[in-house]
């Protein structure tokens, strides 16, 4: 693919840039990286991708379609066949090292480039971001030539094959780093699709994996829509299908492989307890809360989007919320100050205008802090909503936005009950200064992850994952390096 000569694309910002905003070298197009090269799309098809916090384009993007798919599927499928599959273990392990190295390396030029092409706060990608990615790699890396240990048996693991991964536009990289790694760790080749809003990243990871000399076709990354990621699910090549995003597209993906042999991990939606008690550290949960719901704009699938509080603290605790929540910044992605930054995209920011107006309808109290919004590109401001009826939409509808509903409790069992009246089952948070209430509470909140006085905290050994609607299997630890054998 020919390629226009790079330029830079400046913030356009009326304060003296720190270094975080300074800008990162794109490229004005870029292609879909099969057996390790850059190609044009084989229909053509290109599209933008826009930087939300400036509604400026930053890079036309192809688009792949089914042939493409089927290109990527069978340069994964021989790579496995030839190279990756019969690799010494510890070799594997090698180039997985080396890629978390060259992360760390470039830590810089992806957490910028994060922030601009998603959104979020310079602070979160290179603070919290970055460092996990190329911690999920470090991770996996020492687990590639220890599968045996890792899975005991008769039989020795192995792996399954070609994996299509299609990840979210919440935490692009990170996403990519959660599936990459187990699967590569275990001998597996990938097919990859990032979501259309945030692309680059995973571009920008392709140019990394050519760096660190990974054989072409090992891993293969197809920007594009929904009908890329339904090819890539569907194709019959593909063994193993894991998948971030959406509960309803998740249902989709488990009816079309359900007449089929094809394993599959869905991690979907949720909408988490947040649960305070009167004997917890207020000022402690006040902290707490604000990470768990206004963290990455709300677009967490795992997000603390609902606060139930014991109801003799209700007062205390939400002047407390409503102060701290005045001093949050919403505004430039770039600027190290910033607390909230831009939604992602336009219909996403409509999404959430519609429940805004919708949880008023309904009955709830909508408070906003007086805090300035750019005029330009898609910003909202942080938002409490009182009085919410259990039924309400804002309380039981994934907003995926920075919008909280507060709801109160007056005993242990109503607290579980409301907790757990969802469909979801992802994520939780239990605030309690009494021990033996932290494990009645977290054994009793029916969520794959339940945080004790602390949220949105992860680790590469910590498995991840939910019950009910919020999908099916784990990733990270062991849990999700498990999901890439065959242990039969």
């Amino acid at each position: 693919m020919t390629t226009s000569p790079t330029l830079n694309f400046d913030t356009d910002w009326s304060y003296a840039p720190a270094p975080e905003t300074a800008p990162v070298e794109l490229a004005d197009a870029y292609g879909l990286f099969i057996n390790g090269e850059f190609t044009d799309a084989k229909a053509g098809k290109t599209f933008g991708t826009v930087n939300p916090a400036t509604e400026k384009r930053l890079a036309t993007v192809a688009e792949a379609g089914d042939a493409d798919v089927d290109a990527a599927v069978t340069a994964a499928q021989t790579a496995y066949d030839k190279v990756w599959s019969k690799m010494p273990a510890a070799d594997r392990g090698k180039y997985l090292f080396r890629i978390a190295r060259l992360i760390q390396e470039r830590a810089r030029e992806f957490a910028v480039l994060e922030s601009m092409d998603g959104g979020k706060p310079i602070r979160e990608s290179r603070d919290v971001d970055i460092p996990l990615v190329a911690a999920h790699f470090f991770y996996y890396a020492g687990w590639a030539d220890k599968l045996d240990y890792a899975f005991p048996g008769p039989r020795k693991p192995s792996p399954v094959g070609v994996c299509g991964q299609v990840i979210p536009w919440n935490f692009p990289l990170l996403m990519a780093a959660w599936k990459l790694a187990p699967a590569l760790a275990c001998g597996n080749t990938v097919v990859l699709k990032p979501a259309e809003t945030t692309p680059l990243t995973a571009l920008k990871l392709a140019e990394l994996l050519r760096d660190a000399e990974l054989p072409p076709g090992v891993v293969n990354i197809l920007p594009g829509a929904g009908a890329t990621g339904a090819a890539i699910v569907n194709h019959p090549g593909v063994k193993k299908v894991a998948f971030t995003g959406s509960t309803d597209v998740g249902k989709a993906i488990a009816r079309s492989l359900a007449k089929t042999d094809k394993r599959f991990t869905l991690e979907l939606g949720g909408k988490a307890a947040n649960l305070v008690f009167a004997d917890a550290a207020i000022d402690q949960a006040v902290e707490g809360i604000v990470n768990g719901i206004f963290f990455n704009q709300g677009h967490v699938c795992c997000a603390g989007s609902r606060l139930f509080v014991e109801e003799s603290i209700h007062d205390e605790l939400i002047a407390k919320l409503q102060d701290r929540m005045k001093t949050l910044i919403v505004g430039d992605p770039l600027d190290k100050n910033t607390d909230i930054g831009a939604i992602n995209s336009r219909p996403q920011l409509e999404k959430i205008e519609h429940y805004l107006k919708l949880g008023q309808e309904e009955g709830a109290e909508m408070w906003q802090p007086e805090t300035p919004v750019p005029a330009r590109g898609f910003f909202c401001k942080p938002t409490l909503f009182l009085n919410c009826a259990q039924s309400s939409s804002v309380v039981q509808d994934e907003i995926f936005g920075p919008v909280l509903a507060v709801q109160t409790f007056r005993t242990f069992g109503e607290a579980m009950t409301k907790a757990n009246n969802t469909p979801y089952g992802l994520s939780g948070g239990v605030w309690t200064d009494k021990g033996a209430k932290v494990f009645k509470a977290t054994s009793k909140v029916r969520a794959g992850v339940v945080w004790a006085n602390t949220f949105n905290k992860f680790d590469p050994s910590s498995p991840f994952g939910g019950y009910k609607e919020s999908g099916v299997g784990r990733e990270g630890g062991l849990h999700g390096l498990k999901e890439y054998c065959s242990l039969n």
